[in-house]
């Protein structure tokens, strides 16, 4: 019941590639006002690519205060999106009011592919990197970050039938696509769908400490055993 949660790959070396930060920039110390972990939303998100990593981030924030952590939803606008199931998922932000991030996850989904051929978003995506300082990725999320020059030269991962394309978008990643999730210092990658919520534990021990994401594990009943 207590072992590791899937298998993920840190490497947490200083990153010498596009606007690099130091993965110490994300602090454990709780403040006056929780540290911000928001979770972008788009038409053709993947569902569980979003409320896996929210149901996580929730349930440690909400059960937890005194971490001094918070997590939102923001979509471009901040109006619902539709996911690419037809689940149709509410924001708490648009982008531009979003409070300043110290985490960023960006989901994987059809709607990526739209998001990776456009400048405007992919310009956003860079100036987050400037700003915030751990991304993350779920699934196809990491297409986009590659599109936008985040993982030249970085090992990383994505939903298992998008490893060709995220070659094809930067030939210099590193692809890891045995692993559920790859942490490199300020940038984490995961596989698909599912894996996002291994990656999101992986972060609540990141950010809290392995006891806090065991507890989180505990809480959601998250123990994978699949029956077939």
């Amino acid at each position: 019941m207590n072992s590791p949660v899937g298998e993920g790959s840190s490497h947490r070396k200083t990153p010498t590639t596009l606007l690099p930060r130091p993965a110490e920039n994300v602090t454990r110390e709780p403040s006056t006002s929780p540290h911000q972990i928001a979770i972008l939303l788009f038409d053709g998100v993947e569902e569980l690519d979003a409320v896996g990593p929210w149901e996580v981030m929730a349930h440690w924030t909400g059960n937890h205060p005194d971490d001094g952590w918070a997590v939102s939803c923001m979509s471009q606008d901040g109006l619902p999106v539709t996911a690419s199931k037809g689940l149709v998922l509410g924001a708490h932000h648009a982008i531009a009011d979003a409070p300043p991030l110290q985490v960023l996850i960006y989901p994987g989904g059809d709607g990526t592919r739209r998001l990776l051929r456009d400048p405007k978003h992919l310009e956003w995506v860079r100036a987050q990197r400037a700003t915030v300082p751990l991304m993350t990725s779920v699934c196809t999320g990491a297409l986009v970050y590659a599109a936008a020059g985040l993982l030249r030269e970085r090992p990383a991962t994505t939903y298992w039938a998008a490893m060709d394309e995220l070659r094809g978008l930067d030939p210099t990643v590193q692809l890891r696509p045995a692993d559920r999730w790859v942490d490199d210092g300020d940038l984490i990658t995961s596989a698909g769908v599912s894996a996002g919520i291994d990656m999101s534990l992986h972060l609540v021990a990141r950010l809290a400490g392995p006891e806090r994401a065991r507890q989180v594990r505990r809480g959601i009943q998250y123990d994978p055993q699949p029956p077939i």
